[in-house]
């Protein structure tokens, strides 16, 4: 090696951020290896680089004795008086011993290190960037699919998206471009492995984030997300402000925000619900779109009954339950649902019983691609 030799491990030390001195020690334990099995030598070595000019040079350690039992471990005391008076026994004495062919296994070890050094940095820099990204978004370019991954370009990284985590109402083609949520991020022998999905209801959240300007500077918060992808999606949120509407924010000026996340999750219908500290309130909203006149509570089984004018018996229910099983996890609440008339068969409402809708008006947003469109005409009628 030479001083060109450590010019280029200065301009890797600006490139990629390694420190030029782990490298040289790096090289240093390399070389001793390299110096042991190539001249059968024993453990008692050392390498010194010359941090100036690149120069190599090998040094044999032995310990100073009365009697030499080992010459590759132990010089004599006399020998060590030899070449300098002041030793005494039990010091180490080095004596240089560098091959005089040593020089091109130093240029292999040197290359073969730095080019591992290089890729174990810029894996730790991959890995150091996505570690703060985790349970975040990110926009990535379609590579191509197998029968267990999506692989997508995330710039510095080819990320892994499970054909678990693919929307069910979604196929993908070489260089399309998506938004992902970042589930995991891992080292291992490879280098970082990045995990993504478009089902997970942080997508959904972030995407929120993304759009809306309140829940972005935390002026309106996200208190829930219940998902399931391709279909149906609740996200429940809330403003300390009463005088901020945080359905309306969600929504944005003639449905634009929200349509754009629609748009994002390929037509994903989205019911977007005021948070309320009151559980019935909270449960009669999250059953949106459906009206709800009646809830009752048992703290202690953590469940509600909700009772629904009969006509909306089905669309509180939802198609297979949806509707009610997504409002359960959006509110942590177990729901039972009635309609008017089999509550009052089973006396849980009185006949004649006044109810009236507890779900205000803008409680909920429901947002489809359809539902957009009704909701912009019924605004202009207005």
């Amino acid at each position: 090696m030479n001083s060109e030799f450590m010019e280029a491990l200065a301009t890797i030390e600006k490139d990629k951020g390694i420190d030029k001195e782990i490298i040289l020690e790096a090289i240093e334990q390399a070389l001793i290896t390299g110096y042991k099995r190539n001249f059968n030598s024993a453990q008692n070595v050392r390498v010194q680089i010359d941090r100036e000019v690149g120069t190599i040079r090998v040094f044999a350690r032995k310990e100073v004795v009365e009697e030499v039992f080992d010459a590759r471990l132990e010089i004599s005391l006399a020998e060590a008086h030899e070449i300098n008076p002041l030793y005494e026994v039990g010091d180490i004495v080095e004596i240089e011993v560098t091959p005089r062919d040593f020089g091109r296994i130093a240029a292999q070890t040197a290359k073969q290190v730095v080019t591992q050094r290089v890729r174990e940095a810029e894996r730790g820099i991959i890995y150091s960037d996505f570690i703060d990204r985790e349970e975040d978004i990110m926009t990535g370019i379609v590579q191509r699919q197998d029968h267990r991954f999506i692989y997508v370009d995330l710039g510095k990284v080819e990320a892994l998206m499970p054909l678990s985590e693919q929307m069910p109402t979604e196929s993908y083609k070489h260089n399309d471009r998506i938004k992902a949520f970042i589930t995991k991020v891992e080292k291992t022998t490879k280098g970082p492995q990045i995990m993504i999905s478009r089902t997970h209801p942080g997508l959904l959240k972030r995407l929120f984030e993304l759009e809306v300007p309140e829940i972005y500077d935390g002026t309106v918060e996200v208190k829930s997300v219940s998902r399931e992808a391709g279909e149906r999606s609740k996200i429940a949120v809330h403003a300390e402000d009463e005088e901020i509407d945080p359905v309306g924010s969600c929504v944005g000026p003639r449905g634009q925000r929200v349509q754009t996340i629609v748009d994002e999750l390929k037509g994903e219908k989205i019911d977007i619900v005021r948070w309320s500290e009151d559980p019935k309130v909270y449960v009669a909203n999250a059953l949106s779109p459906s009206k709800v006149v009646k809830v009752t509570v048992d703290e202690e089984e953590k469940m509600t009954q909700v009772i629904v004018p009969d006509y909306q018996l089905s669309l509180a229910i939802g198609k297979k339950g949806q509707n009610a099983r997504l409002a359960a996890k959006l509110t942590g609440w177990k729901i039972d649902i009635k309609s008017e008339s089999e509550a009052e068969e089973l006396g849980l409402l009185a006949e004649g019983e006044e109810t009236e809708s507890i779900s205000g008006e803008y409680e909920a947003y429901s947002a489809s691609p359809n539902d957009v469109a009704d909701w912009l005409n019924e605004e202009e009628e207005k």
